[in-house]
């Protein structure tokens, strides 16, 4: 039916256009519709952005060992990955450990020498046995000399949590009838200073991407002379967590090699043909 209309000579660029409008404010009530149907406990479920806000680093909490800590104790000197999860989590929190995991593990860069992870628990229920217990598992299957002294894991009282959680923008909510917590997933890149860099959301985060969202939050203190050359030609796309390639670098990049390369050719032609010269009207004895 649809294409029928647009395809009516009588229907006109102005009927079009109110057709688009209609069609545009009927997905926003769907949109809205979809919102308003989705159970109670979910409503304020999820991430919001605050990229360049600076999180709390005066709140504390306890490390694995029971030890009270602040948040600055972890930051100062390298960019810090900050995970946001429940330690009895059934399902996603796992997921999300695993897969930081996986990307720590396929990245050149080494926790606790070039950056720090500091994993929170959003419960206040959880003691610091727990968190231990987990600490031992992930730092034994990453498995790098200096995990321990750079990969904390953390529990507090539900003031900070909640502090700390706003800060960054991760809401959550406590299902008493299922007597566990609904929360998104995503990890957060945070600067030396603790400001947050970047997101990178579900529980799978690409190796690269994430290196170099590290060599960016460290000011590219950290990181390869590659991992320069890539920042240039790739762009954080906020809305997708991910790095995508920039052609409008890409294409400058290839042109000041070009132009390099040109330049060099060109000057050794004429110095080889100055030199040629040179030699053609040397006198002779």
């Amino acid at each position: 039916m649809i294409w029928t209309i647009l395809r009516n000579k009588q229907f006109g660029i102005p009927g079009a256009f109110v057709f688009c409008a209609l069609v545009f404010l009927a997905a926003l009530s769907a949109h809205a519709q979809n919102q308003n149907t989705r159970p109670k406990l979910l409503q304020d479920v999820g991430i919001d952005q605050k990229l360049n806000a600076q999180i709390p680093l005066q709140l504390t909490f306890r490390d694995e060992t029971g030890k009270t800590v602040q948040l600055g104790d972890y930051f100062g000197q390298k960019p810090v990955i900050l995970a946001l999860v429940y330690y009895e989590c059934p399902m996603l929190c796992t997921q999300v450990l695993n897969g930081l995991l996986t990307s720590l593990k396929g990245m050149p860069l080494d926790v606790g020498k070039q950056f720090n992870v500091v994993t929170v628990s959003f419960n206040p229920n959880e003691k610091p046995g727990l968190a231990m217990n987990k600490k031992r598992v992930y730092v034994g299957l990453y498995g790098r000399p200096g995990a321990p002294e750079g990969w904390h894991f953390l529990t507090g009282d539900e003031g900070p949590i909640h502090q700390l959680a706003d800060s960054v923008g991760f809401h959550y909510a406590y299902d008493n009838a299922a007597d566990q917590y609904a929360h998104a997933t995503a990890i957060m890149v945070l600067t030396p200073q603790g400001k947050i860099s970047r997101y990178f959301y579900g529980i799978d985060y690409p190796s690269s991407d994430l290196r170099l969202s590290l060599v960016e939050a460290s000011n590219n203190k950290i990181g390869s002379p590659v991992d320069q050359i890539l920042l240039f030609c790739y762009h954080y796309d906020p809305t997708t967590g991910k790095y995508g390639l920039v052609i409008a670098n890409v294409l400058r990049a290839a042109a000041a090699v070009t132009a390099l390369v040109l330049g060099t050719i060109m000057f050794l032609l004429f110095r080889r043909e100055r030199q040629l010269g040179v030699g053609a009207i040397r006198p002779q004895r």
